[in-house]
């Protein structure tokens, strides 16, 4: 059973949707945070199959300035920083009357998962931080470094775009596909939750074009010096970390949550990518479903 809602934030809302499981067993509830920042919940929505496959209820929900969420294309770029959405997710619990809870984060939303868990509030009970980076210094290297394997018509296409400041040319918005076919979502067409996602962050890139950039990889926003790499020992919550294989979130950009939180375990997705729960969704919600278990 799913059931949606909207919680004033500031001077906007936030909109969330709860899973209920068929079978409730009335442990602490998961909340789903998705990535961009700005992508919306539409490309994790499969994740609400963990209500029935974990006994808990699966919170999704749209980080403001995107999605079902209230849009401030007006906001001023200081506004977009990863407290606002601290507030906001403890805002949202709060009001869904969860004194416990579990968080998993997915790409950007494992990021804002960590920035929560390094504050300890008091009714985290796991965390999971799924294809994500510890910094985005280490992201970009990475980044890079895959670029560099791109076939040479479309490292030549994307260099010369942005020298000339052309983002905006059919060429460059190829070249950037060739990337995220090997990097972002090897499925092919690219599932439909993932374009519904992709296109209201188009409609309003107010979000992501501030923090990020134009593009998973060409990352010039105000995020692009973040770290939490010297926080990670305040973690104290159980912590899974997850991958694929050709990731876009490379091994370098997430060990550091392995080797820094404490008792962090790991799992990567042979032949997965960055959206390993659309690649391999049955063996993605498994292994989170496993770690899960023995949790209250």
């Amino acid at each position: 059973m799913q059931h949606e809602t909207t919680v004033p934030f500031r001077d906007g809302f936030t909109w969330a949707r709860l899973t209920e499981p068929a079978e409730p067993t009335g442990r602490a509830p998961l909340f789903v945070l998705h990535g961009g920042p700005g992508m919306a919940h539409d490309y994790v929505s499969n994740l609400d199959a963990l209500a029935d496959l974990t006994g808990r209820t699966v919170v999704h929900y749209d980080q403001i300035g995107c999605g079902k969420s209230s849009h401030h294309p007006d906001a001023p770029a200081s506004q977009w920083v990863p407290q606002l959405f601290v507030d906001e997710f403890h805002n949202l619990q709060r009001a869904l009357g969860f004194d416990e809870y579990h968080v998993l984060g997915q790409s950007w939303g494992g990021m804002l998962g960590a920035e929560i868990a390094v504050r300890q509030p008091a009714g985290l009970r796991s965390l999971e931080i799924c294809n994500s980076p510890a910094s985005m210094a280490l992201w970009l290297a990475g980044a890079a470094r895959l670029r560099s394997e791109l076939p040479a018509e479309a490292r030549e296409a994307l260099d010369r775009h942005e020298a000339a400041g052309t983002l905006d040319d059919p060429e460059y918005a190829e070249a950037t596909r060739v990337f995220y076919e090997r990097h972002v979502c090897r499925v092919t067409p690219m599932p439909q939750d993932f374009v519904d996602s992709e296109q209201q962050m188009l409609a309003d890139p107010t979000v992501y074009f501030t923090m990020n950039g134009p593009n998973e990889f060409h990352v010039v926003g105000t995020g692009r010096d973040w770290s939490i790499i010297d926080r990670l020992p305040l973690i104290a919550a159980p912590t899974l970390v997850v991958a694929g294989e050709f990731d876009e979130a490379t091994p370098e950009t997430w060990e550091p949550f392995v080797e820094h939180i404490p008792g962090a375990r790991s799992h990567v997705f042979a032949g997965a990518s960055h959206c390993t729960h659309l690649e391999m969704p049955e063996a993605f919600r498994a292994v989170i479903a496993d770690f899960l278990a023995p949790l209250p």
